[in-house]
């Protein structure tokens, strides 16, 4: 058998595995990339692409790519339930960030726009990118076996179109193999939650919606029918493309008959005629699942590997790319030799309550996307099944149950609006050096609105600069993988230290000096007002554009309290202590 050598195997070549598979790339890590499909992704799957991995992919360099192969969200604005396409519109609201009482939180939050970007043809920027930096990319290789053997993680392969099989030995495996995961379940990671609570099937097709869909453009397209019961969630269409370009989503698995199917299609579209050309028929369980731990000894896990819920909020992928870009940089500064362990082990400590939080968040959107079905009514208040006139005529009762309908479409600004949930995350770990003030929260829902912060462990606040004559964003300035500091007018002194400091750890460390008329030019004086600190503080930005210190002032020794930043963020000390052992 023939035996291989890496740094790193990444098993999966999904969002997680390829933006893992970039960023290696970048850091020059060595590493193998498996997946054990003869491709990408062959039906769109995700779709919702949130600002903050718009913001990372701007930072690998792709967004534009990513773009032109995407729809804006601000053109698909609405999300709108109907008895079907044809028959009464029963509600209707904007999302992400499209209404009017929005559109300056989204403006205001980052320098990029959501789009709605199916997987199929994501993943195709992204393993284009990754090919493009050299990286090694392997498609139709199965993983077999994996055995954390200490020094190092040992992996059986099946090359699948050779029929051969060979072993893989890495410094570290990641497991971005999706929620079916065979790295999680060969190491032994455990998981909190419950597991196939709903079967769901998923219809790709071609199917021509533009007549019934075009005059109000939706990602979503939910449809609800009153049965003897009550009213109920009988699927919903998703805009893959517009408008011929559909999945549409029902409760039920995928050997349902594919006549019994189309038929389901039919009555929701509510026209029994309409042409259907299916081209995928898949199915999928909606779970509720989390991994207690991130890493268990050389083996670690990311993506859905290790968060498993609905797709409700499209928090999914979102969050899986985000754990790649959190990860890859600590795992490349480990390898180099230039941090301790336990600078990777904040990997888990940060991502692990986000993995659980938009778990427990996405399961909470499915029971309020149910409760709209209840607001419409059930039998079990009335002699039957409310009927349409029930809801929207004059008929006893039908006002409260339109009060209750409005109630129940207002909770899926949770689903839909959640910018809080999007971009509120903030990090605690031995990476991050707490100040000792507060988390900063809005004072108004935190899952729906942001609060931009300079505090250690939140994300670079974006505002607009000049520099050269020409329109910046402050997040354009972190991230390239390498840390950055930032500094004002009175910060002059720490270009210098810096110098010293990237000299002395042989790290990269960027100094930014921002201000008014600095070299990044605060022209509307929006830094000024957000940064938290002092003209000759200075705010150290970690390279996944985190804030991992800050100083409110210049302090007497600021090579010495720079260096000390650093020893407490890369577990310098620890490093130290095994490099004399």
């Amino acid at each position: 058998m023939r035996i291989e050598e890496v740094d790193v195997l990444v098993v999966g070549a999904g969002p997680t595995g390829l933006t893992a598979a970039i960023l290696l790339a970048d850091f020059g890590v060595g590493a193998i990339t498996l997946n054990q499909y003869p491709g990408t992704a062959h039906t769109p799957r995700a779709h919702i692409t949130n600002i903050r991995t718009m913001e990372m992919f701007r930072d690998i360099g792709i967004e534009p790519d990513i773009a032109a192969v995407s729809e804006k969200l601000s053109f698909l604005c609405n999300n709108v339930m109907s008895e079907s396409l044809v028959g009464t519109e029963l509600a209707r609201y904007m999302s992400y960030g499209s209404g009017s009482d929005r559109l300056t939180d989204y403006a205001q939050a980052s320098p990029t726009v959501p789009l709605n970007c199916a997987q199929h043809m994501m993943e195709p920027v992204l393993l284009a990118a990754a090919r493009k930096r050299g990286a090694d990319v392997r498609f139709s290789e199965r993983l077999l076996a994996v055995e954390d053997a200490g020094e190092r993680v040992e992996a059986r392969i099946l090359d699948i179109n050779a029929n051969e099989e060979y072993l893989v030995r890495a410094k570290y495996l990641i497991g971005a193999d999706g929620g079916r995961s065979l790295v999680a379940a060969q190491c032994g990671f455990e998981f909190e939650g419950e597991s196939g609570l709903r079967d769901m099937v998923n219809v790709w097709m071609d199917i021509d919606l533009e007549r019934y869909t075009a005059h109000r453009p939706a990602v979503i397209y939910s449809i609800l029918k009153p049965q003897e019961r009550g009213w109920v969630n009988y699927g919903a269409f998703i805009n893959v493309s517009p408008w011929k370009d559909w999945i549409f989503s029902s409760p039920g698995t995928a050997d349902i008959p594919e006549e019994e199917l189309l038929n389901r299609v039919r009555n929701a579209v509510g026209d029994p005629s309409i042409d259907v050309r299916v081209k995928n028929i898949s199915g999928w369980q909606v779970n509720h699942l989390y991994a207690t731990s991130y890493i268990k000894g050389r083996v670690i896990l990311a993506g859905d590997a290790a968060h498993r819920h609905p797709p409700s909020g499209g928090l999914g992928t979102n969050t899986s790319v985000q754990d790649a870009y959190n990860l890859v940089w600590k795992l490349a500064l480990v390898l180099e030799g230039k941090a301790g362990e336990g600078l990777l082990n904040t990997y888990h400590d940060e991502r692990m309550p986000v993995g659980k939080s938009i778990v427990n968040r996405a399961i909470q959107s499915l029971y309020n996307q149910d409760s709209v079905a209840v607001a419409l009514g059930s039998a079990e208040d009335a002699d039957e099944c409310p009927s349409i006139d029930d809801i929207f005529g004059d008929r006893p009762g039908a006002l409260e149950r339109r009060t209750a309908l409005a109630a129940a479409v207002k909770k899926q600004d949770y689903r839909s609006n959640a910018l809080g949930v999007e971009l509120g995350q903030q990090y605690q770990s031995s990476a991050v050096i707490d100040d000792g003030t507060p988390p900063v929260r809005s004072e108004k829902d935190p899952e729906l609105f942001y609060a931009p912060s300079t505090r250690p462990g939140a994300f670079v606040p974006h505002v607009w600069l000049e520099h050269d004559r020409a329109r910046t964003s402050s997040v354009d300035l972190v991230g390239k993988g390498r840390f950055t500091l930032l500094i004002g007018v009175g910060g002059s002194q720490w270009t210098a230290a810096a110098d010293r400091l990237a000299a002395q750890l042989g790290i990269d460390l960027a100094v930014r000096q921002i201000g008014y008329r600095c070299e990044y030019d605060d022209v509307y004086g929006d830094w000024t007002r957000l940064r938290g600190i002092a003209d000759d503080g200075a705010l150290l930005v970690r390279p996944d554009g985190y804030i991992a210190w800050r100083t409110d002032h210049m302090p007497d020794e600021p090579d010495a309290a720079l260096r000390a930043a650093f020893d407490a963020i890369l577990s310098l000390q620890e490093h130290d202590r095994r490099e004399v052992a």
